[in-house]
């Protein structure tokens, strides 16, 4: 059996916040506990489906409240160290809308600033390659006019 076969599997959930100023599609990015820019997300508590964990937890790492769930862009997973333990963990991300509110970042969970950039401009700022997939993902639905409501997906 290989290390990787070891791993224990983790969930979690999070999403892409869209917001339109001035007729630019703007997406919120967060700076994380490693000073890495990245998406908002958290585990999944039990009983809790993925969409409801995504909403949760954006809204806990952001202070947004007004959050609107739409489709599902990807799930994304990696591997990484807690302690001596393997975890892979799986992160589905969806496509959210937030029409209010100013995003205040959650401090005690390690984040540190929220900001609100132009789609193109978010996907150049996310530190991690996965998560910046998942950003371009966003763009293009959002561009094609599939991801402009995320209200009525």
């Amino acid at each position: 059996m290989t290390k990787r076969g070891r791993a224990r599997v983790e969930r979690s959930a999070g999403g892409v916040v869209i917001r339109r100023v001035d007729d630019v599609s703007m997406a919120l990015v967060i700076r994380d506990p490693y000073g890495n820019w990245g998406l908002p997300k958290g585990h999944l508590e039990n009983g809790e489906g993925p969409g409801e964990a995504a909403l949760r937890e954006v809204g806990e790492e952001t202070g947004l409240g007004d959050l609107k769930l739409g489709p599902e862009l990807a799930t994304i997973d990696w591997y990484f160290r807690a302690g001596t333990r393997l975890i892979h963990k799986f992160c589905a991300f969806y496509l959210m809308a937030s029409e209010a509110g100013k995003p205040v970042p959650e401090e005690a969970e390690g984040i540190t600033e929220c900001v609100w950039l132009p789609l193109e401009e978010a996907e150049a700022r996310i530190t991690y390659d996965n998560a910046r997939e998942v950003v371009r993902v966003a763009r293009e639905l959002t561009e094609n006019g599939e991801g402009e409501s995320p209200a009525t997906p």
